[in-house]
């Protein structure tokens, strides 16, 4: 190979290209003359922002000093020029950035002069992120929530009631706390919030009406009320929070729907009594007497990126109107700032519950009839851990399930003694299909045996499997309570934290989706023989003896991955659930079902004279001596 020689035509080039570069920059270099013209022009700009940003305060603080001297008509009339009618709302005392704080044993509230609504509710009895993390759950503050009332006045003004300042009035009617907040017109002219706070409840009473405005406002079309909030991330996976953060509403009907998921939805329904902001175990409702006509709703996602998105999981928006009755707004309403506890919401015979997402059709009446009921009282009523309550949960309706699973392995035993004859006639018919098939389900029928017995009973356990993945992430008593080395069972258990991050598994490694992951395998790897053996190949099938040699390494391996950032408390089920169909099986294999009397039974049932087929095997029957004669008749063209 030729050795490379240096270019003397390309170094010159090259430095003459520099020398080039480096002129051109130094003659593009500004001026101590230009220089100082720039830093001029940037102090002038930076003066005449703050300028324009001291002004803004002081048209803010403006009502304030007008306050001083409210029968001041000159100020009013300035005012007038911006807020119209509700220039009078700007003279008064309360006219400044002032917070009125009411409260009970479970809620903490505090409330706005301007705009007249709440911007912090706290939950009293509940940590965030963790059981001892001395941070309660505040559902709203630090600006995360508006509520919004467009003005719309006689003299074509648009106004805010967010930007313009409620005098507020605390009274006590008994143990209740009332707190009425007014946007005035006049003496007697106001818009009103009455806030009603009863001891020991998550439920606020909000009343929106108003008084003497017919001449203030437009009373031709609704006002908008806009109803905004950012919801906080509340647990220690924002991931698995997020998935359960959406927003529910009731129709007039009672029946409860839900919006789209997705990274942005909107939707317009009609004739809405409640809507909900359902974070994963915490929610904000607003409830109203009279159902309101039209509810735009907008939901959007803020988690793109978990690592980076740690604040917030939603965005939800909602705009519905308040109309007019007789010139005036009288809107009974409510707030609910509490736990998405099924029980607390179910307190309050609004159907609240049914925000909990149970799961659809009989899942979420087992769940409702089943699930519910029993571990509540093994939770509460007994006073079990929640862990111990799990496991005995677990056994019971293992047990209560062990009659469906003798079936299904009585089935399965049946099957397996009939094996070597159906193979038989499988090689006598290899080349008739269909005679095959004709002459397997007259064995079936001879030996008093169903095919489908086996199937039945394991379709009838799938609802109760399915509803466990609904009950157990919705279960609010799971919030923050440990077991063994769990510390919170509504989340992962995390025992290894990994320095990176591995694609639809996580950054850590969870125990209990191990141990359920291994009980899976043992009890698959326990079950597939039996289910090989009763079921032979059939031509034309799926070879079902292979798929369940895959099926054996892959729900495992399932397990793992989805379950790996999933609640403690719906894989440690999963565990002990597997652990005890193991046991039962073992049991019935073992000590119940005996293989060789099964044999004689059905040795002595060909004997019998066969029993009538069900309308099912008829039918089948049918179909095949229809499509062999169709296949005979064919043949003789």
């Amino acid at each position: 190979m030729e050795e490379k020689k240096i270019d003397l035509n390309s170094i010159i080039g090259f430095v003459l290209i520099f020398g080039i570069l480096i002129w051109i920059m130094y003659q593009n270099q500004p001026s101590d003359k230009e220089i100082a013209a720039e830093k001029a022009k940037k102090e002038l700009i930076a003066k005449q922002e703050a300028q324009a940003k001291a002004d803004k305060t002081k048209t803010a603080v403006l009502p304030v000093a007008a306050a001083a001297t409210p029968g001041d008509t000159v100020q009013l009339a300035q005012l007038q020029k911006t807020l119209g009618g509700f220039a009078y709302s700007a003279t008064l005392p309360s006219a400044k950035e002032g917070f009125t704080t009411i409260e009970n044993e479970k809620i903490k509230l505090k409330i706005a002069n301007k705009g007249g609504y709440i911007v912090e509710a706290t939950l009293k009895e509940f940590k965030k992120f963790e059981k001892n993390s001395g941070q309660l759950v505040e559902l709203i503050k630090d600006n995360n929530a508006n509520l919004n009332i467009q003005l719309q006045t006689a003299d074509n003004r648009t106004l805010n009631s967010k930007d313009l300042f409620f005098e507020p009035t605390l009274t006590k009617n008994g143990a209740d706390q009332i707190l009425t907040m007014r946007l005035k017109a006049g003496a007697n002219e106001y818009l009103e919030y009455k806030y009603v706070l009863k001891p020991n409840d998550y439920l606020v009473g909000f009343d929106v009406r108003s008084q003497g405005l017919n001449k203030v406002l437009n009373t031709g079309k609704p006002l908008d009320l806009q109803w905004d909030l950012k919801t906080y991330r509340n647990e220690k996976s924002i991931s698995y929070e997020n998935r359960y953060a959406e927003i529910y509403y009731e129709h007039e009907d009672g029946k409860i729907n839900y919006a789209g998921l997705g990274k942005h939805e909107e939707e317009t329904v009609e004739k809405v009594s409640f809507i909900a902001y359902k974070q994963h175990f915490f929610t904000s409702i607003l409830v109203t007497d009279k159902p309101f006509t039209t509810s735009k709703l907008e939901s959007t996602n803020l988690v793109n990126d978990e690592k980076i998105d740690t604040v917030f999981t939603k965005q939800f928006k909602t705009n519905v109107p308040l109309a007019f009755s007789n010139g005036e707004i009288d809107y009974k309403m409510q707030w609910y700032f509490g736990p998405a506890d099924y029980k607390v919401l179910k307190s309050y015979d609004k159907n609240f519950q049914k925000i909990i997402p149970l799961g659809w059709g009989i899942f979420g009446w087992i769940n409702r009839l089943i699930f519910i009921p029993l571990f509540g009282f093994l939770s509460s009523t007994i006073g079990l851990s929640l862990g111990i309550a799990i496991i005995i949960f677990t056994i019971i309706i293992k047990l209560a399930m062990s009659p469906i699973t003798y079936k299904s392995f009585l089935s399965q035993a049946k099957m397996k003694v009939l094996r070597p004859e159906i193979t038989e006639l499988g090689e006598k018919f290899k080349k008739d299909p269909m005679k095959k098939q004709q002459e397997t389900m007259k064995l079936y029928n001879k030996a008093g045996v169903n095919p489908m017995a086996g199937c039945i009973p394991a379709l009838i356990q799938l609802p109760f499997m399915y509803a466990s993945f609904q009950f157990f992430p919705s279960a609010f008593e799971l919030r923050q309570k440990g077991f063994l080395w769990a510390d919170d069972l509504s989340s992962f258990d995390s025992v290894v934290k990994l320095p990176f991050h591995i694609p639809l598994y996580g950054d850590h490694i969870s125990l209990f989706p191990i141990l359920a992951a291994i009980a899976i395998f043992f009890y698959m790897k326990m079950t597939s023989g039996d289910q090989q053996m009763a079921a032979p190949q059939q031509e034309g099938m799926p070879d079902m003896a292979k798929m369940m040699k895959i099926m054996i390494y892959v729900s495992p391996l399932m397990m793992l991955i989805f379950f790996n950032s999933y609640g403690a408390g719906l894989s440690l089920y999963n565990f002990i659930s597997n652990l005890i169909t193991i046991g039962i099986m073992y049991v019935i294999k073992n000590y119940i079902v005996d293989s060789d009397k099964i044999h004689a039974q059905i040795q002595e049932n060909k004997l019998k004279e066969p029993k009538k087929q069900s309308k099912f095997q008829q039918r089948l029957q049918e179909v095949m001596e229809q499509q062999e004669a169709a296949k005979a008749q064919n043949k003789k063209k």
